[in-house]
C-alpha cells in the first residue's frame, strides 16, 4: 500500500522541471526553436523579395523598416537563426552516420554549434557592413 501512494505522486512522464539541463537538451531546444523561428523569417524575406518587384517606392519603404534599428535586430535574429540551426543539422547529419555520438564529444558539439553560430553570425555581418 506504501508504494502504491509513491507511485502515484510520480508524473507520467519526464518533463523538463525534472530533468537538468544539459547542453545536447538544450541545444535541441534551440533547434526547435530556430526552426520555427525560421519560417517567419521567410516570411519577411518574401516579403522583401515582393517589395523589389512591386516598384522602386514600396522598395525602399519596405528597406526603410528592415534597415531602422528594430528591423537590423530582427535580421540579426534571423541570421543567427539559419546559422545556428543549418550548424545543428550539420550536428544531427553527423549524428545520422552512427559517429561521434559518445558523451564527451556530443557535449563539445553542442558548445561547439553554440559558439560556432555566434562567431559565424558575427563574421556575416562585419562582411556585410565591410562590404556594403
Amino acid at each position: 500500500m506504501a508504494q502504491q501512494g509513491i507511485k502515484s505522486r510520480r508524473p507520467l512522464s519526464p518533463h523538463l522541471t525534472i530533468h537538468k539541463p544539459i547542453p545536447t537538451m538544450v541545444m535541441s531546444i534551440l533547434h526547435r526553436i530556430t526552426g520555427s523561428g525560421l519560417y517567419f523569417g521567410t516570411l519577411l524575406l518574401a516579403w522583401w523579395l515582393m517589395a523589389a518587384a512591386s516598384g522602386q517606392q514600396y522598395f525602399d519603404w519596405v528597406n526603410g523598416i528592415f534597415g531602422s534599428w528594430p528591423g537590423r535586430i530582427v535580421l540579426l535574429a534571423f541570421s543567427w537563426a539559419l546559422i545556428h540551426h543549418m550548424l545543428g543539422g550539420l550536428r544531427y547529419l553527423i549524428w545520422d552516420t552512427g559517429v561521434w555520438m559518445e558523451k564527451h564529444i556530443s557535449t563539445r558539439l553542442a558548445y561547439a554549434n553554440i559558439i560556432g553560430s555566434l562567431i559565424l553570425t558575427l563574421l556575416v555581418w562585419i562582411a556585410a557592413y565591410a562590404f556594403r
